[in-house]
């Protein structure tokens, strides 16, 4: 069977680790798997560490507007939106995501009605995924809770789009950690590349098809009185 041309896509890695890029990130580690196939793919790709910037708790586009001195996330927010794939990563404390990616999260949602040129919500049409490290149990909850949410603002999520490794539940090594195993793991290195793959194609359908059709999920065509097939005689 031949394989698909993937040459033209665009992918962003935000790692929500607690780390400063000047220190080893076990997220970036598993990331690691995922930009091998974009390259041997020929897809573009970037890593923004999020810890490196200074994006205030809120959600609202700009928090300088409210109260806050300095707010890079209306840049990045420009970044992102320039890549057909969003990948988050995060690494797991107590069972949950970071505070840093609850951080991203917020103000992925700050934006959340904005809106494309079709005039659906700005994240229609391009499709997300969650790498999670750890060495402690959470991996699956960790997953969801970023899936939940990037679908909820507009992402489309393709099957098994989420992978990670956590080791041995805690304490032990983790994923870059001196006789881990971590990168041999079968399990780990399969579900990495199942979700890039299943990323890639439904990107690449998207813009085959310039994303999802403008059909029954325009906001503003809602709010002028459009309601496509919805029928309901007690509405008002």
């Amino acid at each position: 069977m031949k394989q698909s041309n993937f040459s033209g896509l665009r992918v962003v890695f935000v790692n929500c680790t607690l780390k400063k890029s000047t220190e080893t990130s076990h997220t970036a580690g598993i990331w690691s798997i995922s930009k091998q196939i974009l390259d041997e793919e020929k897809v573009e790709h970037e890593e923004i560490r999020f810890a490196d910037y200074v994006v205030p708790p809120g959600v609202q586009p700009d928090m300088t507007e409210h109260g806050f001195d300095r707010d890079d996330w209306p840049d990045l927010y420009e970044r992102i939106m320039k890549s057909d794939i969003l990948i988050v990563g995060s690494p797991i404390w107590l069972g949950e995501r970071s505070s840093v990616c609850s951080r991203f999260i917020e103000r992925i949602y700050s934006m959340s009605a904005m809106t494309n040129k079709k005039g659906q919500y700005a994240y229609y049409g391009k499709v997300g995924g969650a790498i999670i490290s750890g060495n402690e149990d959470g991996l699956k909850h960790v997953g969801q809770s970023i899936l939940y949410a990037l679908q909820h603002v507009g992402y489309t999520i393709p099957p098994q789009a989420d992978s990670g490794w956590i080791g041995e539940a805690g304490p032990g090594p983790s994923y870059l950690d001196e006789g881990s195993g971590a990168s041999k793991n079968d399990f780990t290195n399969r579900n990495v590349t199942f979700m890039t793959y299943n990323m890639l194609h439904l990107a690449n359908l998207y813009r085959q098809s310039d994303g999802i059709p403008a059909y029954g999920n325009v906001p503003g065509e809602w709010e002028d009185g459009k309601r496509w097939g919805f029928s309901n005689p007690e509405y008002r």
